[in-house]
């Protein structure tokens, strides 16, 4: 039976995804690139999955709270700031999906694919980020992912706009997150 890992950063975002035919795993990364990277490596180190599943939640600037993206590149917005000669910040989503012909075709037909940027930092107000989602943890557990040669997706609930009292519009649509990425997936897997 094929494993999945199904992360996610803090429990009001956990709910019980279960897909018939796979054994599913779920995994509290915690906040952050550091921790979450971290939990996740030591996961697949312990036993290797066939596919890493990250849920969660994510803020914007230009979409709809409610709406619900598929993250086709990651950016790492701390290192993309730095702009240090040689210092990667971008991964692409397309290298990271399996050899599973199926899912990549279900992947790439969605209609909302975007940029997601991760940081270390809650963002709160509007700046010249070029992303559709903005969250804390999948840039670091695409990198992991990568280097460990693990299929990795990220799926994420746009919880708030930023720029509109963010960390409470954040708080208080998580009930509303864990509800809609619930029916997304017995919707569309």
């Amino acid at each position: 039976m094929k494993k999945i890992f199904v992360t996610y950063a803090v429990k009001e975002e956990y709910f019980p995804l279960q897909i018939e035919g796979y054994d599913i795993q779920h995994i509290r990364t915690g906040v952050g690139k550091t921790l979450s990277a971290f939990r996740l490596t030591r996961a697949i180190c312990r036993e290797t999955p066939d596919l890493v599943l990250n849920i969660g939640t994510a803020g914007t600037f230009e979409h709809q709270v409610g709406d619900i993206f598929i993250a086709k590149r990651f950016i790492d917005r701390d290192y993309e700031a730095t702009k240090l000669p040689g210092l990667e910040y971008e991964i692409d989503a397309n290298a990271l999906l399996p050899d599973d012909r199926s899912l990549k075709d279900w992947v790439q037909q969605y209609d909302k694919l975007g940029i997601c940027s991760t940081g270390d930092t809650f963002v709160t107000e509007l700046s010249s980020f070029g992303a559709d989602m903005v969250d804390m943890e999948a840039y670091a557990q695409a990198f992991v992912c990568r280097e460990l040669n693990v299929p990795f997706i990220s799926v994420k609930y746009i919880t708030d706009i930023i720029g509109q009292n963010s960390v409470q519009h954040w708080e208080d649509k998580l009930a509303d997150a864990r509800l809609g990425l619930a029916e997304w997936f017995n919707r569309y897997v």
